[in-house]
């Protein structure tokens, strides 16, 4: 495995061309107010997980850097965002829905033309294989067409009057206010865009920090930002979250939080706020979703959808599979396959032809990894695959570890990599109680085919998680379904449809259906003296 090892990592020369980036990225702009403003203050050097082979030794790959935005330059954007909204009188939130449209596509146009750039970026900056990076931002621009059909949808339903008890009403939904939009590193441009704009759609405006890792593929995003939005309506800023960001929420002036995180650093930011109770709150947080493999269960699809489900993307998903419980008797035959499949596995770089296994972007993950296989073997543990946990530079070999219990780290902590624990169960009880007693509630998965006992397992999780995967991973997707979870692992939904209902909030405007009122209403309609209260259908 050692000589395997060092041929993970490339040298200069063997990068393909298409793959290359020219030079360091020395990022001074940020976007405040409609400007792009330089930065003449430190920066933040950006570290690829690529480590680049020079004879006997590794280097790894600096390729750019980003500016380190004070506590003063935050609340520059959020003063500008809050004149932009100017009590929900600014010219964004008053727009039409059509003309904010009208303001996304703009944006969609100028985004597509830098898919290149940024999948390279994708691969660069946290590892994800090229295939991946290309379907994340494919995936992300399909995503703002379905926004933009499902908002016209949403306007349809909105344009007609209703008659009960005498009254005439139309209700609208209408923007919350000043939202601040942070993402994950993992999905630093789909999981991003997939409350960013639902928010600014719905017409808030907005205050957005990029991820700390997967941030340089922002800057070639920034100047259609500033071009496609009024001022103020989108500002964008770097640096350290806890200078950054506590500052904007300590104001009170957050309307709207949309987070995807862990639970510890949503915690500290809301109690950050002054009125948490006008603090609307969205957020996407930690997980341990578990597979459930019955003894009747086709194997094969088992193995196939566990492999996928907790190695795609090096397990770094929040809907990875985090643990598996394998019925005692197909536990054997289970392992070997798995094993047998992941042997199978490609790693190397993210440009790689058919690479499965990349580098991991974040620091210290790799000791955090090792460490939680050391204290699983110091319990009891076994690494089955062979190489299991093998490490160099910012590469670990994934690891498959059984038999896993409740002294163990793994059994409980979210891995968020390539560790794979395993328990093995003969009683419907012993997963159910995991679920129970787990702090998290996101998604899990069963595997098998006796329906009766499939019936008995959503019955005792539908209360449990937020989604119940039947005979196939653990998965955000279609967009069109909601995602959410129960208990530390989110607040809110989101979806296509749910992201305009949680970044917006219904008006209703009402009066006594007397002919007086029925002209009053019908001559505004008829003039358009409202952009609120209109009948117009949008194609």
């Amino acid at each position: 495995m050692s000589e395997f090892l060092s041929d993970i990592f490339p040298t200069e020369e063997s990068i393909p061309a298409a793959a290359r980036l020219p030079k360091p990225i020395e990022q001074r702009e940020y976007l405040i107010n409609g400007e792009l403003r330089i930065w003449q203050g430190d920066l933040n050097p950006v570290m690829s997980p690529v480590f680049l082979k020079k004879g006997n030794t590794y280097e790894q790959k600096t390729i750019g850097s980003t500016p380190l935005l004070t506590s003063t330059e935050a609340l520059q954007a959020l003063d500008a965002a809050v004149h932009a909204y100017d009590l929900g009188h600014g010219t964004w939130p008053l727009m039409t829905v059509i003309e904010r449209i009208e303001h996304v596509e703009k944006f969609l146009i100028k985004m597509r033309e830098q898919r290149t750039v940024i999948v390279n970026l994708l691969m660069w900056e946290i590892g994800k294989a090229l295939k991946d990076s290309e379907k994340e931002f494919d995936r992300t621009c399909d995503y703002i067409v379905d926004t933009i059909n499902a908002l016209k949808e949403l306007d349809r339903n909105s344009a007609k009057f209703v008659q009960e008890q005498g009254i005439m009403g139309q209700v609208r939904r209408v923007p919350l206010g000043v939202a601040l939009c942070m993402g994950p590193f993992n999905y630093p441009l789909n999981e991003t865009f997939t409350t960013l704009f639902p928010a600014l759609i719905m017409g808030n405006t907005v205050v957005f920090k990029p991820a700390k890792y997967g941030v340089l593929l922002i800057r070639p995003l920034l100047e259609a930002f500033r071009d496609s939005f009024p001022p103020g309506v989108i500002n964008i800023i770097y640096g350290r979250g806890r200078e950054t960001v506590g500052s904007l929420m300590e104001t009170g002036k957050i309307d709207v939080f949309a987070f995807i995180g862990t639970n510890k650093g949503a915690n500290e930011l809301k109690k950050l706020h002054p009125k948490s109770h006008r603090l609307k709150a969205i957020l996407g947080l930690d997980a341990k979703n578990p597979a459930i493999v019955m003894p009747d269960a086709d194997i094969d699809n088992a193995v196939a959808e566990c492999l996928t489900g907790t190695l795609s993307f090096n397990g770094q998903r929040c809907t990875a599979l985090k643990i598996l419980f394998i019925h005692r008797s197909i536990l054997d035959i289970f392992i070997k396959k798995l094993i047998d499949s992941i042997a199978k596995l490609k790693p190397g770089m993210p440009w790689d032809p058919g690479v499965s296994l990349t580098p991991v972007p974040e620091p210290g993950k790799i000791d955090y990894l090792k460490g939680l296989v050391e204290d699983a073997v110091a319990n009891g543990a076994r690494v089955m695959n062979p190489n299991g946990g093998a490490v160099l530079n910012t590469f670990f070999y994934p690891a498959v570890l059984y038999p896993v219990n409740e002294k163990m780290k793994v059994y409980s902590e979210e891995q968020f990599g390539p560790v794979i624990p395993i328990v093995a169960f003969e009683k419907d009880e012993e997963p159910i109680n995991y679920v129970l007693n787990s702090q998290f509630g996101q998604q899990l998965s069963i595997f098998g085919k006796d329906s009766k006992k499939i019936g008995r397992y959503i019955d005792a999780f539908a209360n449990q998680v937020g989604r119940i995967n039947l005979n196939t991973q653990c998965q955000r997707g279609p967009d069109s379904f909601p995602f959410n979870g129960r208990k530390d692992s989110a607040e809110g939904t989101l979806s296509i449809r749910d992201a305009l209902r949680v970044f917006s909030i219904r008006t209703l405007v009402a009066a006594k259906s007397t002919p007086e009122n029925k002209q009053i209403i019908g001559s505004i309609l008829k003039n358009r003296e409202s952009a609120f209260l209109s009948t117009d259908y949008i194609f």
